[in-house]
C-alpha cells in the first residue's frame, strides 16, 4: 500500500483529498494528518480514521516516513514543505499554487530525486478536456483561432481576514495566481505554448496588497489570440473557456469543476458531432488516479511550469506596461523572485 500524509487539515483536504484518496483505498491508506493547530489536527484525524496527528512536518516524516504527501497548507509554505518532504524520500502532491515565483518552483524541482512533486491541476483530467485535446490533435474542429478564458469569481472583504491572504508575502498574488490559474492551466492544454502576453491589473476594490482583478491578451505560437480575466470582483460568478477553431466553436461553463453536461459544441458542419466518452467529472479524484500511477511507475507529474511562466508573465505584463515573450524572464530577470518584480506596493 502507498502510505499518505495529509498536511494542512483546512477546507480544501477535508473537501477535495480525502474523498480522492477514499477513491484509491485499494492502493492507498492514510497515515498521518499534520497541522499546527493540534485540535484541528486531532478532530479530523478522529473523524477520517487517521491514525497518527503531528503538529511539526518533519517530526512526521521521520516518524510516518509516508511515499506520498498531501500539502494542503498556505501558499506561502508550499516550497519549503515540498523541498523537505522530497529530501526526506517522500513524492508531493501540492495544492496551487504550488509556489510564489519561478525561483520557488525551481527551487522544488532542483530537491527532487528519487522522489517527484506534482501540482493539483484538477481540470485537466475530466473527460470533456481530455476530448476536447484528442479532437484537436487529430483535426477534425480545425485549427485553434480565438479563445476566451474568464475566472469570475466573488469575494468580500470578509474572505481578506484569514492573515495570510491578500499580501505578497504570504499569498504571492491576487486572482491571477491563486483563482485564475486553473482556467488558464486548462487554457494551455488545448492551445499549447504561448508566445506574447500583454496586461493591465489593478486593485479596485478590496483592501489587499495584490491586484484583485486582471485582463490579458495573450498570443500563441500557432497564431491563436485569447483573452483572459481573472476577478475576484464578479458578483455573477462563473469559469468560462471559449474555443473558436476554423470547424467548431466549443464552450465550457462551470465554476469549480465541471462534467460532461457543462460543455456546450456549435459547428456549421453536419458531419461533426460531440460526443465525449465517459463522463469524468473534473476533480481531485480524477487526477490523484494518474498521480498514483505516475508514482506507481516512476515517471514525472507535472508541476506546472508553464502554467507559471504564463502568470508571472501577465503579472510582468501588466507592471511594467511592456509585453512579455516566453522565455525572457530568467534566473536575472526580478520578476523571477516575486511577482511583483521589486515593486510590491504596485497597487496600494
Amino acid at each position: 500500500m502507498i502510505r499518505t500524509a495529509i498536511v494542512g487539515t483546512g477546507g480544501i483536504a477535508g473537501i477535495c483529498h480525502l474523498p480522492a484518496l477514499r477513491a484509491q483505498a485499494h492502493r492507498a491508506v492514510i497515515v498521518a494528518a499534520v497541522d499546527v493547530d493540534a485540535a484541528r489536527a486531532e478532530a479530523f484525524a478522529a473523524e477520517h480514521g487517521i491514525p497518527a496527528v503531528h503538529t511539526d512536518l518533519h517530526t512526521m516524516l521521520e516518524e510516518q516516513q509516508p511515499d506520498v504527501v498531501h500539502l494542503c497548507t498556505p501558499p506561502f509554505l508550499h516550497a519549503e514543505q515540498a523541498v523537505a518532504c522530497l529530501e526526506a524520500g517522500a513524492w508531493v502532491w501540492c495544492e496551487k499554487p504550488v509556489a510564489l515565483s519561478l525561483a520557488e518552483l525551481d527551487r522544488i524541482r532542483a530537491a527532487e530525486g528519487p522522489a517527484r512533486a506534482g501540482a493539483v491541476f484538477q481540470h485537466r483530467y475530466g473527460s470533456g478536456a481530455r476530448y476536447l485535446r484528442e479532437r484537436i490533435a487529430a483535426g477534425t474542429l480545425g485549427r485553434p483561432l480565438v479563445a476566451q478564458c474568464v475566472t469570475a469569481w466573488y469575494r468580500d472583504d470578509a474572505y481578506y481576514d484569514v492573515p495570510w491572504r491578500g499580501t505578497w508575502e504570504s499569498e504571492g498574488g491576487g486572482p491571477t495566481l491563486g483563482h485564475g490559474i486553473h482556467q488558464m492551466d486548462l487554457m494551455l492544454e488545448v492551445l499549447g505554448d504561448w508566445a506574447e502576453v500583454r496586461a493591465m491589473a489593478g486593485r479596485l476594490a478590496r483592501d489587499v496588497q495584490t491586484e484583485d482583478v486582471s485582463a490579458a491578451l495573450v498570443r500563441f505560437e500557432s497564431g491563436a489570440l485569447a483573452t483572459v480575466v481573472n476577478s475576484v470582483l464578479s458578483p455573477r460568478e462563473e469559469s468560462y473557456l471559449r474555443f473558436d477553431l476554423t470547424a467548431a466553436t466549443v464552450e465550457l461553463r462551470h465554476l469549480y469543476g465541471y462534467s460532461n453536461a457543462d460543455w456546450t459544441f456549435t459547428t456549421r458542419s453536419p458531419f461533426l458531432t460531440w460526443e465525449p466518452p465517459q463522463d469524468l467529472p473534473s476533480s481531485h479524484t480524477a487526477q490523484l488516479a494518474a498521480f498514483l500511477d505516475d508514482y506507481q511507475e516512476g515517471n514525472a507529474p507535472d508541476l506546472g511550469r508553464p502554467t507559471m511562466e504564463l502568470v508571472t508573465a501577465l503579472y510582468k505584463a501588466a507592471i511594467t506596461g511592456l509585453p512579455v515573450r516566453r522565455g525572457e524572464i530568467d534566473a536575472a530577470d526580478p520578476f523571477h523572485g516575486s511577482l511583483h518584480g521589486g515593486r510590491p506596493e504596485v497597487f496600494r
